[in-house]
């Protein structure tokens, strides 16, 4: 199997008041389809700067990665904005809704951004919310759900365009262990289902259980490659 993602050895440092941080440091490492690959360690660690890197939302200080056949090191800025909305998915803790709009308006805002055809778009964003549980809470407002129903609207947004990748950054922080439970089960089965490659960033060990692959990180680096459910990449 090809990856998605492949990446090497990619570095990335910060520097506030004249103090550098090394974010990562030489990580080289392929993400593949049909997979949730958890990245887990402890705060701080380069986790999310990891995803960062890997989705394009920012550039490594060296290295080279390769997703889609799109260099994104090279890319250009507009190149890169253009990879994530054709071909990206991403789910935050904050959830990152818009308050005056209804669920099914907030599913099919990136829709609008690719100038998809309104029937066709209400009719996706419809069949999103309804693979997340949600079609009877389609015509709610933010403040009228849950958390664990804000992350599933979220979740239905990140796919209505049918992804090829799906970023999850902490997507069960702000949820009790149910719901956590309910969208990391969401999440693999977005996985298997739509042959997604989906990378979750974590630091709660509840998720690794539900993992084909599990990254353990510290110090910018990747310490550990575990496959928990001894599944053999082909």
């Amino acid at each position: 199997m090809q990856p998605t993602i492949s990446a090497s050895g990619i570095s990335k440092s910060f520097v506030v008041k004249q103090i550098r941080t090394i974010a990562l440091q030489d990580v080289s490492i392929d993400i593949f389809p049909r997979e949730l690959t958890l990245i887990i360690g402890p705060s701080g660690c380069g986790k999310s700067t990891l995803l960062a890197a890997l989705s394009g939302l920012t550039s490594p200080d060296t290295g080279s990665i390769n997703t889609l056949a799109t260099d994104l090191v090279g890319a250009s800025d507009d190149e890169r904005d253009a990879f994530r909305l054709n071909h990206c998915g991403f789910v935050f803790q904050g959830f990152n809704l818009f308050p005056a709009l209804t669920a099914l308006e907030q599913v099919q805002v990136p829709l609008d951004y690719l100038k998809v055809p309104q029937d066709e778009a209400v009719e996706r964003s419809e069949q999103a919310l309804a693979r997340v549980g949600l079609s009877h809470r389609q015509h709610l407002h933010p403040t009228e759900l849950s958390g664990g129903e804000k992350q599933r609207v979220a979740i239905a947004r990140a796919i209505v365009k049918n992804p090829a990748i799906l970023f999850a950054d902490e997507p069960t922080s702000a949820l009790d262990s149910v719901n956590g439970q309910s969208v990391i089960e969401i999440l693999h089965t977005i996985a298997k289902d739509t042959n997604a490659t989906v990378l979750c960033v974590s630091h709660d060990p509840r998720l690794i259980a539900h993992a084909e692959r599990v990254l353990h990180m510290e110090d910018g680096r990747i310490l550990e490659d575990t496959r928990p459910r001894h599944i053999t990449v082909a």
